[in-house]
């Protein structure tokens, strides 16, 4: 299987992490969706970061959607998503949740550095923000039940979820959205980015 996007994308090295735990080999294809637009254009025509060209040609798109086929073929030991309804359930909220304050965080940077100063609207900017705050704010009040990882002892989905959403976080919107504000949260995801499988996945 080929991977195919950026590592600063939040949603690419979530795939990325999520394969190498999984046990998938794949290939990295480091190929902007900005800088060698027609180069990924002739991958995946939407250009949309990840896709995924599976090993019979068929290309997937979405980290969600890719993940979701990606349990399906991994070892059952090795899978990320928990299969008790409750447990699964509660997964999915915690996903839900870093994965919107991952996409606030791309928005804050699409608007705050994509858009021309003149154009930039801030109750949006403002709104955004808050958005994101939001999101962290609600995982760091339950980070501490970690024992050590969010569904126990095994590293799951919803961490990996978490991890790569707050490095983003982090690496480009850090006045947005403060450490300080998150201890325990800060010291949960250094010990994720101490693991093999993140360490060897550095954003870009």
């Amino acid at each position: 299987m080929i991977l195919v996007g950026m590592l600063d994308s939040p949603y690419v090295r979530r795939v990325a992490v999520s394969m190498k735990l999984m046990g998938l080999p794949f290939e990295h294809r480091s190929i902007s969706v900005f800088r060698t637009y027609e180069q990924f254009r002739s991958i995946n025509p939407v250009v949309k970061a990840p896709t995924l060209v599976c090993d019979d040609g068929a290309v997937l798109m979405d980290s969600t959607l890719i993940l979701e086929h990606l349990e399906s073929i991994c070892p059952p030991a090795r899978r990320l998503m928990p299969v008790e309804v409750g447990t699964r359930r509660e997964a999915l909220r915690r996903i839900g949740l870093a994965m919107a304050g991952c996409e606030k965080c791309v928005q804050i940077v699409y608007e705050r550095d994509n858009r021309p100063a003149d154009k930039q609207y801030m109750p949006w900017l403002e709104r955004v923000v808050q958005q994101a705050n939001a999101a962290f704010a609600a995982l760091e009040a339950e980070i501490g039940q970690a024992k050590p990882w969010l569904a126990g002892e095994r590293i799951g989905a919803a961490d990996v979820a978490l991890a790569c959403a707050w490095r983003f976080a982090q690496l480009v919107n850090s006045r947005e959205v403060e450490a300080a504000r998150y201890p325990a949260l800060v010291a949960w995801a250094a010990r994720a980015e101490a693991l093999p499988e993140f360490s060897s996945t550095p954003p870009e």
